[in-house]
C-alpha cells in the first residue's frame, strides 16, 4: 500500500536537477569563457617559443626554439630590471601590509581625534587618477632627492595601496570579536601585544589579500616607473620592457618572453594570497 508521503515524494520535482539542454548551455559558456580567458596568455607563451621570422604569424609550432629567452637573460638587463621589481615589490608588500594592517587596527578599535578625517581622506585618496598625482609626486620626490631611486618607487606604491589596504583591513578587523581585545588586556598585553599576538594570527585571510594587492601595485605599475627611474641599471620591469618598443617596430620575441617570466612572481604570490583566503573562509563557516 502506498502511502500519501511516498505519492508526494514522487510527485515532487527534485530542486537543483538542470535540463539536459541547460546543463549543455552552462557548460559551453564555460567552455568558451574559459578559451577567452586562457587565449591571451597561451598567445604570448607561444609567442615567445617562435623565432622572430614567424613572431607575427600563427605558425605557433614551426620552429620552437628557446632563443628569445636566451637572448633576453644574456643580452639585455633583464635580471637587474627583475631584481629591482623584486627589491621594490617586496618591500612595498612588507610595509603596505604592517601600515594598512596597524591602521585598520587603530581605526577598528580605538577612538581618537581626528578619526573621521583619517578614514575620510584615506578613501578619497582612491578618487584621483594616477594623471593627476604623478606630477605633484614627481616634484615632491625630486625635492627630496629620490628620483632614479628604489626608495622613492616604495614611497609612491604605498600611497597608492595602504589606503585601500587600510580600508579593507578596518572591514576586517570589525568582524573579529572585541572580547578577544579584552582577554588580551586582562592578561596584562598591552595594546600593540594584544594586536600582535591575538588578533593578527586571526586576520590570515586579509592580510594574504593585502599582501597580494600591495605586490600587485608595485609589481605591475607602469606610469611611476617609467618617469621616476631612469638608466637601464635602475629600470624595473615595466621600464625595461618598453625598449623592446621603439618608433620603428617591436622586438616580440624578446619582449614575449620577458612577460612569461615577469607573469610567474605575480602567479605565485595570487597562489599564496588564494589558499590562504579560502583556508581563512572555510574556517570562518566551520566556527560559524
Amino acid at each position: 500500500m502506498v502511502t500519501t508521503a511516498q505519492t508526494t515524494a514522487a510527485h515532487t520535482p527534485i530542486r537543483g536537477r538542470r535540463s539536459p539542454l541547460a546543463s549543455v548551455g552552462l557548460h559551453l559558456t564555460l567552455i568558451v569563457a574559459s578559451v577567452i580567458a586562457v587565449f591571451p596568455v597561451l598567445w604570448v607563451l607561444l609567442t615567445s617559443l617562435k623565432p622572430a621570422t614567424y613572431a607575427t604569424t600563427t605558425d605557433f609550432v614551426k620552429e620552437t626554439t628557446l632563443a628569445n629567452y636566451t637572448d633576453l637573460l644574456e643580452n639585455t638587463q633583464f635580471l637587474a630590471w627583475f631584481g629591482n621589481s623584486l627589491l621594490v615589490a617586496g618591500l612595498t608588500t612588507i610595509l603596505g601590509v604592517f601600515i594598512a594592517s596597524t591602521t585598520g587596527y587603530a581605526v577598528s578599535r580605538f577612538r581618537f581625534p581626528g578619526k573621521r578625517g583619517l578614514m575620510w581622506t584615506l578613501l578619497i585618496t582612491q578618487m584621483f587618477p594616477v594623471a593627476v598625482l604623478i606630477v605633484p609626486i614627481y616634484n615632491i620626490m625630486s625635492s627630496l632627492g629620490l628620483l632614479n631611486k628604489s626608495a622613492g618607487l616604495v614611497i609612491t606604491y604605498l600611497t597608492i595601496a595602504v589606503p585601500f589596504c587600510a580600508w579593507m583591513m578596518k572591514g576586517f578587523f570589525d568582524t573579529i570579536p572585541r572580547e578577544i581585545d579584552e582577554s588580551g588586556y586582562v592578561d596584562g598585553l598591552n595594546p600593540f601585544g594584544t594586536f600582535w599576538r591575538l588578533i593578527l594570527p586571526l586576520a590570515k585571510p586579509g592580510i594574504a589579500v593585502t599582501a597580494f594587492y600591495s605586490f600587485i601595485t608595485a609589481w605591475g605599475e607602469v606610469a611611476y616607473a617609467s618617469a621616476f627611474m631612469v638608466g637601464d641599471e635602475n629600470l624595473t620591469l615595466a621600464g625595461g620592457l618598453q625598449k623592446f618598443v621603439n618608433q620603428y617596430g617591436a622586438q616580440w620575441g624578446p619582449m614575449s618572453a620577458a612577460s612569461v617570466l615577469i607573469a610567474i612572481p605575480a602567479a605565485l604570490v595570487f597562489l599564496f594570497a588564494q589558499r590562504h583566503l579560502v583556508t581563512g573562509m572555510s574556517a570562518g563557516a566551520v566556527k560559524g
